[in-house]
C-alpha cells in the first residue's frame, strides 16, 4: 500500500516523512496552487458567479510531480494547516489532483493532534 500525505510546507514534509513508514510519501504544496487570475475579473457574473481558478505561475512543475505520484498512491491524505488558508489550500489541492472534497477535508486537522494520526499505523 503507498499513501501520499501533502502538507504545506516542505520542512514539515521532512518532518513528517520521518516520523512515518516506508508506505508514506510526503510533498509539500508549499503554499497555494491555484488563485483567481489577475488579468481579468475571475468571477463571471452573468453565470451564477461562478469563479474561475488557474494555477498559478511557476507551480505548473511542482502540480505536474503532485498529479503523478497522487496517480500512484492507493491513498491521499491533505493534511494542511487547521485553518481558512490551509482549508482553501485543500480544496484547491483536491481539485487539481482530482479528488473528491470529503475525502480531502477528513484529515486536515486530525494530524495536529491525534496518536495515531488520520490512522497512521
Amino acid at each position: 500500500m503507498r499513501n501520499l500525505v501533502i502538507v504545506e510546507s516542505p520542512s514539515k514534509a521532512t518532518t513528517i516523512n520521518s516520523y512515518l513508514g516506508k508506505d508514506y510519501k510526503v510533498l509539500a504544496s508549499v503554499g497555494h496552487v491555484r488563485d483567481l487570475p489577475k488579468s481579468t475579473l475571475g468571477v463571471d457574473i452573468e453565470h451564477d458567479f461562478k469563479l474561475k481558478y488557474i494555477n498559478i505561475k511557476g507551480k505548473s512543475e511542482l502540480i505536474n510531480q503532485l498529479k503523478k505520484e497522487a496517480k500512484a498512491a492507493d491513498m491521499i491524505y491533505l493534511a494542511t494547516d487547521p485553518d481558512r488558508e490551509g482549508e482553501a489550500i485543500s480544496w484547491h489541492l483536491a481539485s487539481v489532483l482530482g479528488v473528491e472534497e470529503e475525502a480531502a477535508a477528513a484529515c486536515e486537522q486530525e494530524l495536529q493532534g491525534q496518536d495515531p494520526p488520520c490512522g497512521f499505523q
